[in-house]
């Protein structure tokens, strides 16, 4: 071999090297960095809580309140107006259809009259009696309230927005003020065909599934009524979905803990949970704690 050529190969291998040693200068730190850069990820990992979507069930419901009365609840008039010269029964008394509850004086000054009969047109139990002996009274005055206590509902009136869902057969839940910590189960039976012009509500009257002789008529209660119910449904927790200009997401954490945004519809809801529509599959872990600091990509470490 030539020493020209000898010469030739030595610069060529002297290039080699050089070239190699400036790639690997500049690839050696880059790894380095990208190394850096994932264990510092690792260390700054968001830590969450997930929760599988799973089938449930969901309930919506209005809050109203309402009034117990006597179901059969009959208010005695006077055929007669005049003085109120008896009253023969007290609140609490029980009365029978037929009985004379009171006497009126229909006498006026210069003309003496016999005393007519005030007569109970039903059976039951004084529930009010707000006249006194020696009142004034008139035909359109209400001498005695008569129910009959053995049978009670619930009065209420259901506000206009919820009047599409209300329907006879509607299960309640409803819980009184005398009976603090238990609730009451109850049914609607009787619904208004029309609305009250001036309140825009719907009166609806409800009966007891399981009657308890503590409720009295004249309570007032507080009533859960469900206007509407899905069984089976995918859900999730309420607190896992965000609101962001107007659209809905949660964040997704697949197998290599990567939390993933994810775009969701929905359904019913209530004040814990949302019917899932799309977005999200059966079994997914959704974020329920801590989806407020993610970003999509972002490493997360869960907790229970």
């Amino acid at each position: 071999m030539s020493k020209t050529k000898i010469v030739t190969i030595a610069i060529i291998s002297l290039i080699a090297i050089f070239s190699i040693l400036i790639i690997l200068s500049k690839v050696l730190p880059e790894k380095k960095d990208e190394a850096e850069a994932r264990q510092r990820q690792r260390g700054q990992s968001t830590t969450v809580r997930v929760t599988p979507v799973s089938l449930s069930t969901i309930e919506q419901s209005v809050i109203i309140n309402g009034e117990i009365l006597a179901r059969n609840q009959v208010t005695i008039f006077p055929a007669v107006g005049g003085r109120l010269a008896e009253m023969r029964y007290s609140i609490g008394d029980r009365v029978s259809r037929g009985n004379v509850v009171a006497m009126v004086d229909p006498s006026r000054p210069g003309e003496v009259f016999s005393f007519n009969p005030v007569l109970s047109t039903v059976s039951g139990t004084v529930l009010n009696a707000p006249f006194h002996i020696g009142d004034t009274v008139t035909t359109q005055s209400g001498i005695y309230v008569v129910g009959d206590l053995s049978s009670l509902l619930v009065e209420t009136f259901v506000p206009e927005r919820f009047v599409a869902s209300v329907r006879q057969g509607m299960r309640a839940v409803l819980w009184v003020e005398a009976i603090p910590g238990e609730t009451f189960n109850a049914e609607v039976f009787e619904v208004n065909p029309v609305l009250d012009p001036v309140t825009r509500t719907l009166r609806i009257r409800l009966r007891f599934i399981n009657p308890d002789p503590r409720i009295k008529a004249g309570m007032l209660a507080t009533i859960n009524l469900v206007t509407n119910r899905k069984t089976n449904i995918p859900v999730v927790q309420r607190i896992s979905v965000i609101n962001t200009y107007g659209s809905w997401i949660v964040f997704v954490v697949d197998e290599n803990n990567i939390a993933r945004r994810r775009e969701v519809t929905f359904g019913i809801e209530n004040e814990e949970y949302l019917e899932i529509i799309s977005g999200v599959s059966l079994g997914e872990n959704v974020v329920s704690a801590g989806q407020n600091f993610l970003s999509d990509g972002d490493t997360v470490r869960v907790v229970e």
